[in-house]
């Protein structure tokens, strides 16, 4: 077909535009995740303990976010980094990092509670000075982290991964402030583990968002809120289409949308009107820049046998 059609390399992706950030926040909760957990186990602190904990989640999080970008960053170049089993290149381990992010995030969450049961009716004895202290360090670090992440998370599922996890800690900083506080002022030993049980509980929501997301894109869902109905009425009213079928939408990664389908015509209309009509819809209505489309005359059989 000597029509034009050109698959020209977009502009970068979500994940890749904000990888320099992303490492920025990774170097500074790697550096603060020792001095945390190291004063934690010294002070006797469930509370900077769940803390550290979080920044161990963190400092993983994150690691696995870089990994996952600069792996498909690399494998996109082409070149000898690409081969047939990698049709799609390694874009899907951003979601995946993403996803493991969430059962990091619900592990700590678990523990946290776990021992906060425990140590409620115990009496610890926690110094509350050096806690104090940490806890401010760490408010620091985490909300440089936060801002750097904070455009970022709104582009990519990965980002967003990365984003929570430091959030989950700025507010960990934040209760374990009050918990030192309160227990220098008054005495309150009681108060380290329940604001670390505070911590665990207010995370759980929005670590289940991040995994439900990623699991959706995992299981290669159409992105949530997509009309599937309307593309089909859209793509069936072009004119000779008869039939539509086999109609996918996916997310490869996020901002990379994808969709394929295959568009029955009338004998003797232009197939490639139909093509180009079909990815203008696409792309302009429904914001999908990648369609697959197999254009087939309505003298065609055959389809119907496809087992699934």
């Amino acid at each position: 077909m000597g029509h034009d059609h050109d698959h020209g390399v977009g502009l970068a992706r979500a994940g890749e535009r904000h990888r320099g950030r992303l490492a920025w926040a990774f170097g500074l909760t790697f550096a603060f995740f020792f001095v945390q957990a190291i004063t934690g186990i010294i002070a006797n602190s469930l509370a900077l303990l769940s803390d550290a904990a979080h920044m161990l989640t963190d400092v993983i999080g994150l690691g696995m976010a870089l990994a996952a970008i600069q792996l498909a960053s690399r494998f996109e170049t082409g070149g000898s980094n690409r081969t047939s089993s990698h049709t799609f290149g390694l874009y899907r381990l951003e979601i995946l990092a993403a996803f493991v992010n969430a059962l990091l995030l619900f592990g700590v969450a678990a523990w946290v509670l776990y021992e906060a049961a425990k140590r409620v009716f115990d009496d610890p004895e926690v110094e509350g000075l050096p806690v104090l202290i940490v806890a401010i360090i760490g408010l620091v670090i985490n909300i440089i982290a936060f801002l750097l992440l904070r455009e970022g998370s709104k582009e990519s599922l990965n980002i967003e991964g990365a984003y929570l996890e430091v959030l989950a800690d700025l507010i960990g900083s934040v209760g374990v402030i009050i918990a030192a506080v309160l227990l220098q002022v008054f005495g309150w030993t009681w108060v380290d583990p329940v604001i670390g049980a505070a911590i665990g509980l207010w995370i759980l929501p929005r670590t289940w968002r991040l995994g439900r997301r990623s699991v959706r894109i995992l299981l290669q869902a159409a992105p949530d809120g997509f009309d599937l109905d309307a593309l089909t009425r859209d793509l069936a009213d072009i004119d000779g289409v008869v039939d539509v079928h086999d109609l996918h939408v996916w997310t490869l990664t996020s901002e990379m949308d994808a969709a394929s389908a295959h568009l029955m015509i009338r004998a003797g209309v232009d197939g490639h009107h139909v093509l180009d009509r079909a990815r203008d819809i696409l792309d302009d209505t429904y914001g999908i820049g990648h369609g697959t489309f197999q254009i087939e005359p309505d003298t065609h059989t055959g389809c119907e046998h496809v087992s699934w």
